[in-house]
């Protein structure tokens, strides 16, 4: 016989299982958040970890996904009615807005991973209704399956759009690898309700580069800025100093800036016929029998032109569904004036227009509407610099045209990395500067001879090991930049980054270069080398005779190859692998850790067996001694983690963020530390993996795991093999 269950009771732990629940960090909110390298973690990936996306894109039929993609985008749809019949401005917005979240600082955001399917972006207010224009797409994907990844269909979607309107654009690489779990700890500002004013992200809100690091968008759920103006205040002359700032964080100039706002806004409209106020929730907010649905409106009819999007309402040129001159030709043709959206919001109108320049509505063809402009679309009339560029487009419609179909392929692909992660039939031949191009390196050289030739050179192991470290240690998994593949660590800015240590960095190139050129290497590949002699000199000190895995190739980039403004951005501000900050920051130096084994496609059981080998080989910057828990400095021993875990001792404060480690019955000092070195025995999970290589068994499997962990940092860039 069943039991009653009690109907006053749930039968679950309430809040265990679903978003109400208190998590670990709002108990104890200083703990280190240890999310941000768990956040790709296989076990979220339903393909399995033999999926190849690279073979799959073999299987797939090109040109029959793009005809269809064609059709698709003028076979209106009864459940969203499409504006003219013609679902191009839409998709244009979709993949702009997937890869419009990039931003150059930290190389996160973007349309690489298919992110925008998931919250938060999926439900930004800057993306409202989007979820309609992927749900749009559903169809293809799931005709053509895992041969092509919703990342690659989101930006297909777009480019299409644009050929379909009339634009020869430049190109297309497919090759994005889709993400199953969203990148909840990707850090878009403080604030804690959408839309928030901006002015929290500067010091000085009139002064835009003071803005918040890393962050490019103005506002909390904004793309780029605010089109009504500098928090909802029109001003063209200030918005076009936050679009300057904004777009140069996305890696953008001022002309490539000028021809994506133009070319964006030559095609499509905005949406802003109604009341704001009637929408439903957004996505993550809905209800479940809105299936993923958000912004739903009660009072569209059926109607394209009674959509409810950004609030603003209008198309932006005469002739909405053509790729054409028509948005310079009403921007400049006319004067405008500013005036308010049906929805309420600030926008600008043209003064005396003619009947036969307006756009017609979106939904009935026999009548015409106002167009509008936005407070950035006025920027670039009324800033000098934009309008200038402007003029220049408009004598030269071509020029126009070749411009923004490139600044439209560098939005679109910014974040793929180089050229060799490009498939496909589109990938344009021409070798752009932004993709950090390499040539490819030498194969065919003797590796043992170079490698008796480096362990005979006089340099030490913390030499070798640290400068292969500091050549690879600036690969981003988040765009694919950097890394030691084309040695950039020997040209300009990198050869004098403070953290490279110039003088050292030098005095090592002064005696691998000799030994590249003797040998007909690569001196990519003689740096990485020069790291694998390091590492197994270091095993065989403290007893185990291993081999690194080495895969030759590598290239040797030149200063002609190389964008040194954007490689800035890519300095280490500080590396806790080294024990080095530049500076003491407002975050702490564990935390500045995570971002950068995550930003090196790190696990945190990685992180750790790499900082600890590190600190037993003796790699710290300057030849400091703190976190270096060991008598047998240079040999690769579990010490680090042995002592760190020792309850012989005692773990004391002192001045600067300096630790001392003493002996809990003499009080003698045995060692000295930092945060990074401390946070490994106090952070429950860290000093879980740290127990694992404390134990008495753990020494093999130490060097095995250091190794392995190596060598996944010193081929991290290697998209070649």
């Amino acid at each position: 016989m069943d039991k009653k269950v009690d109907s006053g009771k749930c039968p679950v732990m309430h809040g265990a299982i679903t978003e109400t629940g208190t998590t670990v960090m709002d108990w104890w909110p200083k703990s280190l958040n240890l999310d941000i390298l768990h956040q790709h973690d296989t076990k979220t990936n339903p393909l399995g970890k033999d999926f190849d996306y690279r073979e799959e894109l073999k299987k797939l039929d090109i040109e029959a996904l793009k005809k269809d993609m064609h059709a698709l985008l003028t076979e209106s749809q009864d459940w969203w009615p499409a504006d003219w019949g013609h679902y191009g401005g839409l998709m244009i917005r979709l993949a702009w807005h997937s890869a419009g979240s990039y931003r150059l600082a930290d190389g996160r955001g973007g349309g690489g991973a298919g992110n925008i399917r998931f919250a938060p972006l999926n439900s930004w207010p800057d993306n409202g209704n989007l979820d309609k224009a992927r749900r749009l797409l559903w169809p293809l994907k799931k005709k053509y399956g895992n041969a092509v990844s919703w990342a690659d269909l989101i930006i297909l979607a777009g480019t299409i759009a644009y050929e379909n309107m009339g634009l020869k654009t430049f190109g297309f690489g497919f090759g994005r690898n889709d993400i199953w779990h969203p990148e909840i700890d990707t850090y878009w500002g403080a604030e804690k309700e959408w839309l928030a004013p901006s002015d929290n992200r500067y010091e000085d809100v009139g002064k835009p580069d003071t803005m918040e690091n890393p962050l490019a968008a103005v506002q909390m759920g904004l793309i780029y800025v605010n089109p009504e103006g500098v928090n909802g205040q029109p001003d063209p002359v200030k918005t076009a100093a936050q679009i300057r700032e904004t777009f140069a964080r996305m890696a953008m100039d001022d002309e490539e800036t000028a021809a994506l706002t133009a070319g964006g806004h030559t095609v499509g409209k905005a949406h802003g016929n109604g009341d704001a106020g009637a929408l439903s929730a957004e996505p993550e907010a809905g209800e479940i029998e809105s299936q993923g649905f958000g912004w739903l409106n009660p009072n569209q009819g059926g109607k394209a032109a009674n959509a409810v999007t950004s609030g603003i309402e209008g198309a932006w040129t005469t002739n909405p569904t053509v790729f054409d001159m028509g948005y310079f030709e009403l921007l400049f043709g006319y004067e405008w004036e500013l005036t308010k959206s049906p929805a309420g919001a600030n926008q600008w109108q043209p003064v005396d227009i003619r009947e036969e320049h307006k756009p017609v509505d979106a939904s009935d063809p026999s009548v015409r509407r106002m167009p509008l402009m936005t407070d950035a679309d006025m920027a670039m009339k009324m800033d000098p610099t934009y309008r200038a560029i402007c003029e220049k487009f408009m004598a030269d419609p071509a020029y126009f045209k070749d411009t923004f179909a490139r600044a439209w392929f560098k939005l679109t692909h910014r974040d793929m990395g180089p050229k060799v992660r490009y498939f496909g039939p589109d990938v344009p031949a021409e070798d752009l500067i932004w993709m950090d191009p390499i040539p490819a390196g030498p194969t065919s050289y003797d590796i043992g001879a170079i490698k008796s030739k480096i362990a005979a050179s006089g340099l030490s192991v913390a030499e070798m090991v640290a400068t292969a470290w500091d050549s690879a240690r600036t690969y981003r998994g988040s765009d694919m930049r950097g890394g030691a593949n084309g040695a950039r660590i020997r040209l300009a800015p990198q050869k004098d980054w403070e953290g490279n240590e110039p003088a050292r960095l030098a005095r090592v190139l002064g005696v691998l270069e000799p030994i590249a050129a003797e040998y007909g290497a690569s001196i990519a590949d003689v740096i990485v080398l020069a790291g694998s002699v390091g590492v197994e000199t270091a095993a065989r000190a403290a007893g185990y005779d291993v081999t690194v895995p080495f895969e030759p190739g590598r290239g040797d980039a030149t200063d002609e190859m190389t964008d040194a403004d954007s490689f800035d951005v890519l300095e280490p501000l500080a590396d806790g692998f080294r024990n080095w900050l530049k500076k003491n920051y407002v975050v702490s130096p564990e935390e500045l850790l995570l971002d950068r084994s995550q930003l090196m496609g790190l696990t945190a059981h990685e992180m750790t067996v790499l900082l600890g080998g590190m600190r037993a080989i003796g790699a710290n910057y300057a030849g400091t001694k703190h976190g270096v828990f060991t008598d047998k400095e240079g040999a690769l021993t579990t010490d680090f983690f042995v002592n760190l875990t020792d309850m012989g001792n005692k773990w004391v404060p002192v001045d600067g963020g300096i630790y001392e480690i003493r002996d809990r019955k003499t009080d003698a000092v045995k060692w000295t530390a930092t945060r990074v070195d401390l946070v490994f025995g106090s952070n429950s999970i860290l000093r879980a993996y740290a127990e694992v290589y404390a134990q008495d068994d753990a020494h093999q499997k130490f060097v095995n795991d250091f190794v392995a962990a190596w060598v996944k940092v010193m081929n991290a860039d290697r998209f070649d093999v």
